[in-house]
C-alpha cells in the first residue's frame, strides 16, 4: 500500500464494518423507495416466469412438428401464439422493472451525494486541510454510484438469477430426474469455483479502489499546481510520478483481467461439458428429441445466470468496499459543531474579546499562547508581526474555522461557542489574500446565487468598493464570464470582487487578511480607498505586512511567537521603540 493510501486510511479512519450493520445502514437510504423496489421485485418474478415458460412451449411445438408424414399439425398455432406472448410479456415486465429501479436508484444517489457533501461542508478547516481533494471527489462522485447500483441493478439481478436457476432446475427434474441429478455435479463445481474466484477478486477490487483514489488525489493536486510545475521545470519528474501511479492501476486491472480470463472460459467449458453429457444421457435413458431439446434450453438458462452471478457477486464486493469508504468518511465527526444551547444572533455590535486563548493545530505545538485583547465596536484593529506569529490564526478562530483548546472568545459578551456557526459567519465578512472565484458570471460570484440580492444592490456594492471601474469596461458587465478560479482577471480585480461580495451581504464585522499583498500600486490605491469606506460599516480586523496599510488603525496588536507583545495605535507604538518600531524601521530604513 502506498504512503498516500495509508495517510487516507488514517484520515478517514477506513475500517471494516460487519456486513449486517452495513446493509442495515444502506437499507436506510432505500427505505423511502421500498414500494418501488417491491413493485420491481414482482415484475422481476413475472419476467422470470415468462422466460422459464418459453423452453417448455418450444418443447411442445417441437413435439407437434414431429407428426407422421401426411398428418396435419394439430393445435400448433395456439402454442406458437403462446410462445410469442410469453416472449413479449417477459420483455415488457423487464422494461418496467428497469425503469422503476433506475428512478429509485437516481433518487438514492442524489440523497447520498447530498448527505456526503453536506457532511464535508460541516468539517473544520483543520480536517479539510488534511483530506486530499481527489479522495473526497472520488467518494462523493464514484462511490455513491456504486452503492446505488448495488440495490438497483446488482441485488435485483442476483435474486433474478437465483430464481432462474431454481426454476430451471425444477423443470429439469420434472423433464428427467436422472439427467437433472447428473447436471447437479456440474452445478456444484461452478459454485465452488465461483466462491474461490469471489474471494480473490474482492481483494483486487479493494486495492483497485485505493489505487484509483490515490491517482485522483495526485491528479487533482498537480493539475491545480501546474503553474508551479511548469515554472520550476518539474514536468519530467511529475510525469514519472504519474507514470508510476498509473502503472500501478494498470497492473491491478491486468490481474483482474487475468482472473476473469481464467474464470469465464472455465465456466463455459463446464457448460459445454454438461450439454455433451446431457445429450449422451438422453440417448442412454431414451429421452425423446423434443424433451432433449427442452433440457438443452434449460441448461442454457441454467448456466447463463450462474456466470452472471459471479459478476454480480463481484459487484456486491465493489459496492461493499465503496460503502465502507463512504461510511468511513461519514463517521468522521466534524471538529467544530453547534453546542446544544447555541443561539441565533440577528445583529452584532462588534465588541470582540480574547480571554487567555491557547490554540494549537497539532497537540502541544502552541500557535497562540495565553492571548488576551479587546476590540471595541466599530474599531479598526490591526495585527502585525513576523510570519508564523499567529495573526491569520486569530482571524480563523473568530469565525470558528478551528476550535480553541483553552480560554474564551467573546463577541458582544457572548462566547462564540454559544452562537450558532451559521449565524456567526453570516455576520462576519471575510476578505482573504487568496481570493477564490467560481466558474460563472461576475454577479453570481458576488451574490453567491442568493436570489434575494437585486442587481441594484450588486451595482451599489461594486461602486462602493471601486470594483465598478473595471466591471464597466467589460462587454457584458455583471454578466461577464468568470473562468475557473477567476484566472481571466488580475489579482487586484479578484480582490475588489471579493470586497463587493462581502459588502453586498451586509456584514457587521469585517476581516481583512493580507488583502493588499501582491497587487499593483494603482489597484492598491483603489483598495485603500475601499477600506476607508468600509471602516464605517462595522468592526474591522486587519492583518497586513505593509505597515502603511495599518497606520490609521485605532488599535495595533503586535504578535511574536504566538504571544501579544505590544498594543496601541501607530504613534504610541513608535514612542515605545519596541517590536513595532523595529518593524517600522526595517520597512522604511531606505527613506
Amino acid at each position: 500500500m502506498s504512503d498516500s493510501n495509508q495517510e487516507l486510511e488514517k484520515l478517514f479512519g477506513d475500517r471494516k464494518y460487519p456486513k449486517k450493520v452495513m446493509f442495515k445502514r444502506l437499507y436506510g437510504y432505500f427505505k423511502d423507495q421500498r414500494v418501488r423496489l417491491f413493485v420491481a421485485f414482482i415484475l422481476m418474478i413475472l419476467s422470470v416466469v415468462c422466460e422459464a415458460a418459453i423452453p417448455y412451449l418450444a418443447k411442445i411445438v417441437t413435439e407437434k412438428l414431429e407428426v407422421a408424414e401426411g398428418q396435419p399439425f394439430t393445435g400448433i398455432l395456439t402454442f406458437v401464439i403462446a410462445f410469442l406472448i410469453m416472449s413479449i410479456l417477459g420483455q415488457v415486465f423487464l422494461y418496467f422493472q428497469s425503469m422503476i429501479l433506475q428512478k429509485a436508484g437516481q433518487k438514492v444517489v442524489y440523497k447520498m451525494r447530498m448527505e456526503v457533501f453536506s457532511h464535508i461542508e460541516n468539517m473544520s478547516q483543520n480536517q479539510l486541510n488534511d483530506m486530499p481533494v481527489g479522495a473526497l471527489v472520488t467518494r462523493v462522485a464514484n462511490y455513491t454510484q456504486s452503492v446505488s447500483e448495488l440495490f438497483t441493478t446488482i441485488l435485483i439481478n442476483l435474486v433474478k438469477n437465483f430464481l432462474t436457476i431454481i426454476i430451471s432446475a425444477s423443470v429439469l427434474f420434472f423433464l428427467n430426474y436422472k439427467v437433472a441429478f447428473v447436471t447437479l455435479v456440474f452445478v456444484a463445481l461452478v459454485f465452488v469455483y465461483s466462491l474461490i474466484f469471489s474471494n480473490v477478486i474482492h481483494s483486487l477490487f479493494k486495492e483497485e479502489r485505493r489505487a484509483f483514489s490515490d491517482l485522483n488525489t495526485f491528479l487533482s493536486e498537480n493539475l491545480s499546481g501546474m503553474k508551479i510545475t511548469q515554472a520550476f521545470n518539474q514536468q519530467v519528474r511529475k510525469y514519472k510520478e504519474f507514470e508510476g501511479k498509473s502503472d500501478y492501476v494498470r497492473r491491478i486491472i491486468f490481474r483482474e483481467i487475468i482472473c476473469f480470463g481464467v474464470y469465464r472460459p472455465f465456466i463455459t467449458l463446464l457448460y459445454f461439458s454438461s450439454v455433451a453429457v446431457t445429450f449422451l444421457l438422453s440417448k442412454e435413458f431414451g429421452v425423446a428429441s423434443a424433451t432433449a431439446y427442452a433440457i438443452y434450453l434449460y441448461l442454457t438458462r441454467f448456466f447463463e445466470p450462474v456466470q452472471h452471478i459471479a459478476d454480480q457477486l463481484n459487484g456486491v464486493q465493489k459496492a461493499i468496499t465503496s460503502s465502507e469508504r463512504l461510511f468511513s468518511l461519514l463517521d468522521v465527526p466534524p471538529e467544530v459543531l453547534d453546542s446544544e444551547d447555541a443561539v441565533d444572533i440577528d445583529h452584532f455590535e462588534g465588541h470582540i474579546e480574547f480571554k487567555n486563548v491557547w490554540f494549537a493545530y497539532n497537540k502541544d505545538e502552541w500557535i497562540l499562547k495565553d492571548v488576551s485583547f479587546e476590540i471595541k465596536p466599530k474599531e479598526t484593529c490591526a495585527f502585525v508581526g513576523a510570519t508564523g506569529a499567529g495573526k491569520t490564526t486569530i482571524l480563523s478562530l473568530i469565525v470558528r474555522n478551528y476550535e480553541i483548546q483553552k480560554g474564551q472568545i467573546l463577541i458582544d459578551g457572548i462566547d462564540i461557542k454559544k452562537i450558532k456557526i451559521k449565524s456567526l459567519r453570516k455576520a462576519i465578512g471575510q476578505m482573504l489574500q487568496d481570493v477564490f472565484l467560481f466558474s460563472g458570471t461576475i454577479k453570481e460570484n458576488i451574490t453567491l446565487h442568493d436570489e434575494s440580492i437585486s442587481d441594484e444592490e450588486v451595482v451599489k456594492a461594486c461602486e462602493y468598493v471601486n470594483a465598478d471601474k473595471f466591471i464597466n469596461e467589460t462587454e457584458k458587465g455583471l454578466y461577464e464570464e468568470v473562468i475557473e478560479n477567476g484566472e481571466n482577471y488580475s489579482q487586484g480585480q479578484r480582490q475588489l470582487l471579493s470586497f463587493a461580495r462581502t459588502m453586498v451581504h451586509k456584514p457587521q464585522i469585517l476581516i481583512l487578511d493580507e488583502a493588499t499583498a501582491n497587487i499593483d500600486t494603482e489597484t492598491e490605491v483603489l483598495i485603500q480607498d475601499s477600506l476607508e469606506k468600509m471602516k464605517i460599516v462595522g468592526t474591522m480586523l486587519v492583518v497586513a505586512h505593509r505597515l502603511s496599510t495599518v497606520q490609521k488603525a485605532d488599535q495595533i496588536i503586535v504578535l511574536q511567537n504566538g504571544e501579544v507583545k505590544e498594543k496601541g495605535n501607530h504613534q504610541q507604538l513608535l514612542k515605545q521603540r519596541g517590536l513595532y518600531y523595529k518593524l517600522y524601521e526595517l520597512q522604511y530604513q531606505d527613506n
